[in-house]
């Protein structure tokens, strides 16, 4: 009987047997199956997985090899008898050489090959890290143009004038209109009040007495063989071959106003943003910012070839609030464009501290136009009290010559958009401006208006209360020409967005966003508002100043109170409910519409942004606030005002009385400048060695990009 085949025997038979050669189904890798239970990456965990951290190791690791070899090199030369060596621990600290004379030596021949960078809207401060003071040079280009800035608009003068329908001016005290009228009238009358208060003696008639006078002086004609002063003017070539392209710095400012060709300048820079107004292409306003730079460097620190520029490092000073877009195009045009071989960001406020020495204060720095508050502790900017204002001493300097046109100003024709009149008006504002309400009174002066191809005019006229009116427009900010500040904003450049969900990640902070939101007209803030019991929500825009004060005083008697009752500060937990009026304010920061950031503009009173900045800076804690408000640190050529540190600390008394023992307003110490104190502690922060980890270098930014700045900068980015 025959068996059974199997299965085996039947395939075999009829050829359909598998068999097993060893190969397998296909070449791709094949991966296993995540153990969902229990699954761990070291995927940039380690510090020699991220490229910045792994090039300081080997940096440090290459030193310390250089050094022990030099080491054993001393060693193999010393002979018996000889000085002994100095002691060198191998693995290298930052500060090693840096005692006795070798060390300042060291630290010099550092600084020689660092350039410090700190761009304004108005001037540019550049230096080596060496230098003691730097060079100051305008933040400008002037380029051929159709035409120049006066002709521009059909040549509306600036301040602007209005007309009547014929065309024909309008009286002096019409000329700014009714509202800036009444403001005018409504400060000299709270003046007058003031001084009779303080038993200082006021003329009934010293205003018409100054409009009296101003109207009947002439001016008197000097030739200009007989002016010692006289102003050296660019000459222009006459030949079209050798007419510059453009001019940058004292002599932009010098080329007269009807030049042939004609020139126009262009501030890159206004506001503390991109002065997109007046450009068209982003690209030619980056151009014209490396241009200016470029030409400080070959003139002022006398390093004409680029070439050299490799062997320089680069410390640039950014705003406290800065823009993302702005910091990546600077890093990119100094490492790319320039060629330095590494470069390293300082915020503003921090480089001041550095500077003038303070390891706390809070910093208010009052540039040309924009002022900025930071409180700064233990060498950090405390990220929710950093403030931008959009205004400083140019407004300051329109303001007051609208004061002197409404009380008929001898020269009525002045135009701040002509070079010329621009250069006479700082020059008289710096001259007679004060805030000591002793020097308010009749007094008489004179000027001397020198422009191109005319013989030079001496004007004589009075002054009264412009003189302190005009500077309290820090106080009273609604006083200044706000309107065209956000002319043209986001035109060309538009804010930095998150590149996961699109929103934008531009830095803000707590207290920007309550001087925002307090500054907002009601549809912007009437979700913020309704929190406050103070009525914000019928608040206008150009009238925020006389209620903003009192959340912050309601603020401080609520703060004492819960002092007092409780016997210890308010812990710093995000979770703790705060006092009411913190709550307030902080709350402002997810109710403001991100997106409507850009069309309010951050203007508020000096004081009272003051007092915000530092309540957000000390959260609650009672020692802090105390030591903020007694370092007050003012800097910046818009706080070089008579008077003006005792005025602002009478300000903040005023506002905050339960501290007045503790409010003092300070100065850089060793007489330094305050127009450069924050230039100097960047050339300060350059030396220091220990700042090799904010350095980034070309191969770094190579690489990485952008994405380097997250973990160079000393701060989030």
């Amino acid at each position: 009987m025959v068996g059974k085949k199997s299965g085996k025997a039947l395939l075999r038979e009829e050829g359909l047997e598998r068999t097993d050669n060893n190969m397998d189904l296909t070449t791709w890798p094949q991966v296993n199956m995540i153990n969902q239970k229990n699954y761990y990456t070291e995927y940039l965990k380690r510090d020699d997985q991220i490229l910045p951290l792994r090039l300081q190791q080997e940096e440090r690791r290459n030193r310390m090899t250089t050094n022990a070899k030099d080491r054993d090199r001393a060693l193999a030369q010393f002979r018996p008898g000889e000085a002994p060596l100095p002691d060198i621990e191998l693995d290298l600290d930052d500060d090693v050489g840096m005692d006795e004379g070798s060390g300042l030596i060291g630290q010099d021949a550092l600084g020689a090959k660092i350039i410090v960078i700190h761009p304004g809207s108005q001037n540019l401060r550049i230096g080596l890290a060496s230098d003691a003071l730097p060079k100051t040079v305008p933040m400008v280009v002037a380029r051929r143009w159709t035409t120049n800035e006066s002709e521009e608009g059909g040549g509306e003068p600036r301040p602007k004038r209005l007309k009547l329908d014929n065309g024909k001016p309008l009286e002096p005290e019409k000329k700014f209109g009714e509202e800036f009228a009444n403001q005018y009238a409504t400060m000299c009358t709270e003046l007058k009040v003031h001084m009779r208060s303080h038993k200082r003696r006021v003329l009934p008639n010293s205003k018409e007495l100054i409009v009296n006078y101003n109207k009947r002086t002439p001016p008197e004609t000097i030739s200009e063989h007989n002016d010692p002063h006289r102003i050296d003017w660019t000459e222009i070539p006459n030949d079209h071959r050798k007419e510059p392209a453009f001019v940058t710095g004292k002599d932009a400012l010098r080329i007269p106003d009807f030049s042939n060709p004609r020139y126009k300048l262009f501030w890159p820079l206004r506001q503390g943003w991109y002065n997109e107004h007046d450009y068209d292409q982003k690209r030619i306003l980056y151009d014209d910012i490396a241009v200016i730079i470029e030409e400080a460097i070959k003139t002022q620190l006398n390093i004409p070839r680029k070439k050299d520029w490799l062997q320089y490092g680069c410390v640039f000073i950014l705003p406290d609030l800065y823009e993302r877009q702005y910091v990546t195009q600077i890093l990119d045009m100094l490492l790319r464009d320039f060629g330095f071989s590494r470069v390293c960001f300082i915020q503003e406020s921090l480089a001041a501290t550095f500077g003038a020495g303070y390891t706390s204060a809070c910093v208010v720095d009052i540039g040309a136009q924009k002022t900025s508050i930071c409180c700064v502790e233990e060498g950090m900017c405390m990220e929710n009290s950093r403030i931008n204002l959009k205004f400083g001493g140019a407004d300051v300097t329109e303001t007051f010559i609208k004061m002197m046109l409404f009380d008929h100003f001898p020269y009525a024709e002045i135009n701040l958009n002509r070079r010329y009149d621009f250069l006479l008006a700082e020059e008289i504002k710096i001259k007679f401006c004060t805030l000591n309400e002793g020097d308010v009174s009749p007094q008489p002066a004179d000027f001397h208006l020198r422009a191109p191809g005319q013989a030079t005019r001496k004007y004589f006229f009075k002054t009264y209360d412009e003189i302190l009116l005009a500077p309290q427009g820090y106080f009273q900010p609604s006083i200044f020409d706000n309107s065209l500040k956000l002319q043209d904003r986001r035109k060309l450049i538009d804010r930095s967005r998150d590149l996961y969900d699109g929103s934008p990640n531009d830095p803000v902070s707590a207290a920007q966003t309550a001087i925002i939101a307090m500054t907002a007209p009601p549809p912007l803030n009437s979700q913020a508002s309704n929190g406050h019991g103070d009525g914000l929500d019928g608040m206008a825009v150009s009238t925020p100043v006389r209620q903003l004060p009192n959340p912050l005083q309601k603020f401080s008697e609520q703060e004492r109170n819960s002092h007092s009752a409780l016997g210890s500060p308010a812990p710093d937990d995000d979770d703790t409910p705060a006092p009411q009026g913190d709550g307030e304010v902080n709350g402002t920061k997810n109710e403001l519409d991100p997106f409507l950031r850009d069309d309010v503009l951050p203007i508020a009173p000096l004081d009272t942004a003051i007092l915000t900045s530092i309540i957000h800076g000390a959260r609650n804690d009672d020692r802090k606030t105390r030591d903020f408000l007694g370092g007050i640190m003012v800097i910046g050529g818009g706080s070089q005002i008579p008077g003006f540190y005792m005025y602002l600390e009478e300000r903040l008394k005023e506002s905050r009385p339960g501290f007045a023992k503790d409010i003092m307003i300070g100065t850089p110490p060793r007489e330094l400048d305050p127009q450069g104190v924050v230039w100097k502690g960047g050339s300060v922060f350059g030396k220091l060695r220990q700042t090799n980890d904010s350095w980034i270098n070309k191969q770094e930014h190579d690489r990485l990009g952008a994405r380097v700045l997250a973990y160079k900068l000393m701060w989030a980015w």
